[in-house]
């Protein structure tokens, strides 16, 4: 635990190693990484090595309950992993209750030694992370909010690499400052580590060149204003102007909200500024400060056009392996609903009931014993079902009028995949008490985005138009607000996988599920037993 002031307000917080952001991870493609985690907290912990494949390692994927129990107070867990084929801007951060609101840092995989950029070699390298502030406690926050079935209270601050900046009330000394050598190329991490908001980002009179996207190189293209969601990541050049100019520029990220509910509607901010030379005379003239415009907060079509922007490099060197022969196809539903109250009690939600989110409506009960284990030791009974629903259990208009039975399903349900399975999934949003864009987060792959759209998704006409030739590769995709997206990817990692919303309120109210890709014949394509010291629940 460390005692931080943000906001005039002191609070305890827990943190790896006192910092906040994290400490940074920098490793190379190929290195084997050993990371010790001592649980010196109250609270059960686990860490996520987010966009990490785990080829054969999902012992040490970290998410609470389904790779793992958690590392209980006072207890030590080892995470054991190879970073293969994969070079770029991860991040890592908690993966049980909110605890992620402060327990997050950068993970950057550099190319092998003698590999290089796809884009000119920066100057330097400049990690910025998006975080997200509460003056209170986020525990009791969720907490609480689970109790009343009611929505949890949205936060009072966002943050750049954990500074709130001079936006917010007494927070001017709390500002990240970026100063730059006039000419020179900057490579900026850029990371969302917020709980609950998409965020556009822009630096006044600059323009950025994304380059690469949740570790994987990008065709490059310029945009003013980048979109990012919770879960994702985005690396952009910034060319510093030739000459100095006599004034500061202001870097500023606010929330991207689609739907009518209450978000954190604040603006965070940095300062970018520029080394001037030592002779100059200007030394006491206050600069004006220059302040980037943002798109309205629910700009949807802003949102689509960008991603639509986003297309795999899909060279020899960088290929983009789309899966083209289609073994199992399903379609999820993604969005929110609700559950009943328990007896003798009125909740907050709709209807006197509480909020719930689903996927195929069902709603995700977290077990109390790790998924993986109960798989790998053949004890999934009473601990999960694998009847999950490839479909909608029953059709409506999901982006018109919602139906009147808003209620969703509960239950610990998965999907099993035949290893080296050959997916395409449609994640379709609903209009059930609000449409909302959703970013849905893969652990253990990376999956190719081969379209998306507005409205209901059409089997017949919409395939057609998918992009199989320089589709992005992701880890984390937003479902457009009131439409839909397909994913493709190849289930060749064996273990249990964890697909959730990266919205952390709506993974709390359900929206969640997990594969379980089965070992393949040979000994390269079967999960090891697990680490001596896998913690226990």
């Amino acid at each position: 635990m460390q005692n931080v002031t943000r906001l005039c307000q002191t609070k305890s917080i827990v943190t790896v190693n006192g910092k906040i952001p994290g400490p940074r991870i920098i490793a190379r493609e190929g290195d084997r990484l050993l990371i010790k985690v001592v649980n010196l907290v109250q609270y059960n912990v686990t860490l996520h090595w987010h966009g990490v494949r785990q080829r054969r390692s999902g012992w040490a994927d970290g998410p609470a309950y389904i790779t793992q129990c958690p590392i209980q107070t006072g207890q030590t867990y080892l995470y054991n992993f190879t970073v293969t084929g994969q070079r770029g801007t991860l991040f890592w951060h908690a993966h049980i209750s909110w605890l992620r609101v402060t327990l997050y840092g950068s993970f950057v995989i550099l190319p092998k030694k003698n590999a290089s950029y796809p884009f000119p070699q920066p100057h330097k390298e400049v990690p910025i992370i998006f975080g997200e502030w509460w003056k209170a406690d986020t525990e009791t926050i969720i907490n609480q909010a689970t109790q009343t079935g009611g929505a949890p209270n949205v936060s009072d601050a966002f943050t750049i690499n954990g500074l709130p900046g001079p936006l917010y009330n007494c927070s001017a000394k709390d500002t990240f400052k970026l100063k730059v050598e006039p000419g020179k190329t900057y490579l900026l991490r850029l990371i969302n580590a917020a709980l609950n908001d998409q965020l556009f980002f822009s630096i006044a009179n600059h323009s950025l060149t994304v380059v690469e996207t949740d570790a994987v190189y990008v065709k490059p293209f310029k945009s003013h204003i980048v979109l990012i969601t919770p879960g994702q990541t985005t690396n952009v050049l910034l060319e510093a102007k030739a000459t100095p100019p006599n004034a500061t520029f202001l870097m500023a990220a606010r929330p991207y909200a689609t739907g009518p509910a209450a978000f954190d509607n604040t603006t965070t901010s940095g300062i970018l500024e520029y080394e001037k030379p030592s002779v100059s005379n200007s030394k006491n003239k206050k600069h004006p400060l220059l302040k980037p415009s943002l798109p309205a907060f629910n700009d949807t079509t802003f949102s689509m056009k960008f991603s639509q922007k986003i297309r795999s490099l899909a060279t020899a060197k960088f290929p983009a392996k789309v899966p083209k022969k289609i073994d199992r196809r399903f379609f999820f539903t993604v969005g929110l609903g609700t559950l009943p109250c328990s007896q003798n009690q009125t909740c907050q939600g709709p209807n006197n009931n509480r909020v719930a989110a689903s996927i195929n409506n069902v709603s995700f009960v977290q077990p109390n014993v790790a998924l993986l284990q109960a798989h790998f030791f053949n004890q999934s009974k009473g601990v999960y079902t694998t009847d999950f629903p490839a479909n909608p259990p029953f059709k409506f208009n999901y982006t018109g009028t919602p139906p009147s039975n808003i209620m969703a399903t509960t239950g610990t349900k998965v999907v099993v995949l035949p290893f080296n399975t050959n997916v395409e999934l449609v994640l379709q949003d609903t209009t059930i008490i609000l449409a909302e864009s959703h970013p849905l987060h893969l652990h253990g792959f990376n999956f190719f985005v081969v379209g998306q759209g507005f409205g209901n998704f059409n089997s017949s006409k919409d395939p057609a138009k998918f992009n199989l030739v320089d589709p992005a590769e992701r880890n984390t995709v937003g479902v457009p607000s009131g439409g839909w997206v397909a994913i493709r990817f190849l289930a060749d990692n064996p273990g249990v996988w964890f697909m959730h919303c990266h919205l952390e309120v709506h993974t709390s109210w359900g929206l969640k599920m997990a594969w379980v890709v089965m070992d393949g014949i040979r000994h390269n394509q079967k999960l090891p037993p697990p680490p001596s010291d896998l913690p226990k629940c």
